[in-house]
């Protein structure tokens, strides 16, 4: 695995700045030698003299003669600035294993923005080298900041600092149902106007999943951001934890681990189903004012996912079926997915039609037709149920595989794929 080292040079500002700065470069070329093939970064404070005619970038360069890789210097705003800058870097030469050289005080601090800012997609070793090389000015000892003080003035800079970012590939785009009563907020997002880089993720991805390399807090910014175009406050907003499975959870009542349905009739509160291939169901009944939403893959679908979030609605909050309206939000279209045979057959089974080249080795399914027609045979009017469409578009399929300007695609993009939303409250 590719390997990385990030030495960290930051230091109180003090009249001994330089030469503790300096200390640290020749410690860590000292234990280091010349025969490390990894590239280097140092990370200095955006007051050091680091990188001015004082301490210029070529005398570390010159610190570095012999070494295999020149080590890059990295002094910006601050240190979430800094340490976006090296995950941009590493990502770009798609490195996971890092290796940071730091005291023990350090330590804490980095620990703090790895969890804000990676994720276990990344493996991290420390490496405590300075501690015996502090001055009076920065000793762990005196260090008085609690772990948890420290850890939110982190999470507010980085939060500050990813709010000045400028968004990727436009602007927010929410498509919108006009099916849905305007006494619900509502929308489906696209892929376009976050800050996700990563190009099978960028740039509104709206999931944080570990084994991917987008964080916690990159996702919750381009939540943020998606809140302030659609109408809503992420403090209320509610994501399905899916398991590819049928379960409701209805609000107010204990979570289940996970599930794939949730329905509730408070006011002002958001909820939202994800989907890349797998569609974002909302469901609305603008007469006993309830809400749904459904994550609904294949699995879901064959399991009854759809009408099981109708079934919640119906007992827990008196809906009835008749008056209960579901838009289907994008996924995979008949044109992309394809299944084995014998999970074909069981959407084939539902009717004819959902299946494609039923007797090839791999038919090609349509999700959507199959959820359409159950929830048909399950009393919502046919009438009541829409396909999401882009507006002024004819298309009849909105296809997220065929559409990767606008939309996440596990189909086309592979494991490190990014998602989008579907998202209801009532006003």
């Amino acid at each position: 695995m590719a390997a990385v080292t990030l030495v960290d040079l930051t230091h109180v500002r003090s009249s001994q700045h330089d030469i503790c700065v300096k200390k640290r470069i020749s410690e860590f070329c000292a234990l280091t030698g010349n025969g490390s093939q990894e590239p280097v970064f140092f990370i200095a404070d955006p007051e050091s003299s680091v990188g001015t005619d004082r301490f210029p970038r070529s005398s570390i360069q010159e610190m570095f003669i012999g070494f295999i890789n020149s080590p890059q210097v990295l002094c910006k705003i601050s240190l979430s600035a800094a340490l976006y800058s090296f995950k941009q870097a590493i990502d770009k030469e798609d490195i996971s294993k890092v290796k940071i050289v730091t005291s023990s005080r350090g330590r804490g601090l980095f620990q703090v923005y790895q969890e804000l800012l990676f994720t276990s997609a990344y493996d991290f070793e420390y490496s405590i080298m300075f501690d015996n090389l502090s001055c009076e000015c920065c000793p762990s000892s005196q260090c008085t900041d609690s772990s948890a003080a420290r850890a939110a003035d982190a999470k507010r800079e980085l939060s500050t600092f990813l709010q000045h970012l400028p968004a990727l590939k436009g602007d927010i785009a929410i498509l919108r149902s006009s099916l849905i009563s305007d006494c619900f907020g509502h929308g489906f997002s696209t892929r376009t106007g976050g800050i996700s880089y990563i190009s099978t993720l960028s740039s509104l991805n709206l999931f944080c999943n570990p084994r991917r390399k987008d964080s916690r807090a990159v996702v919750t910014e381009n939540l943020r951001r998606l809140g302030l175009q659609a109408g809503f406050h992420p403090q209320q907003f509610n994501l399905i934890k899916c398991n590819h499975a049928s379960d409701v959870w209805v609000m107010g009542k204990p979570a289940p681990k996970s599930y794939d349905g949730m329905v509730t009739n408070q006011l002002g509160v958001v909820i939202a189903a994800p989907g890349a291939d797998c569609m974002p169901l909302l469901f609305t009944d603008p007469v006993a004012k309830v809400i749904g939403v459904a994550h609904a893959g294949w699995k879901g679908s064959l399991m009854g996912i759809a009408m099981a979030t109708v079934n919640a609605m119906v007992s827990e909050f008196g809906s009835r079926p008749a008056d209960i309206v579901c838009v289907i939000g994008p996924s995979v279209g008949p044109c992309c997915f394809t299944m084995e045979q014998d999970s074909a057959r069981e959407f084939h089974a539902i009717h004819p039609d959902c299946v494609r080249h039923m007797d090839s080795s791999r038919p090609y399914v349509d999700i959507r037709l199959a959820t359409r027609i159950l929830l048909a045979r399950g009393g919502i009017k046919p009438e009541h149920i829409e396909d999401i469409r882009i507006p002024h578009q004819s298309e009849s399929t909105l296809c997220t595989s065929c559409h990767p300007e606008l939309f996440f695609s596990h189909v086309r993009d592979g494991l490190n794929f990014g998602t989008q939303i579907g998202f209801v409250w009532i006003k």
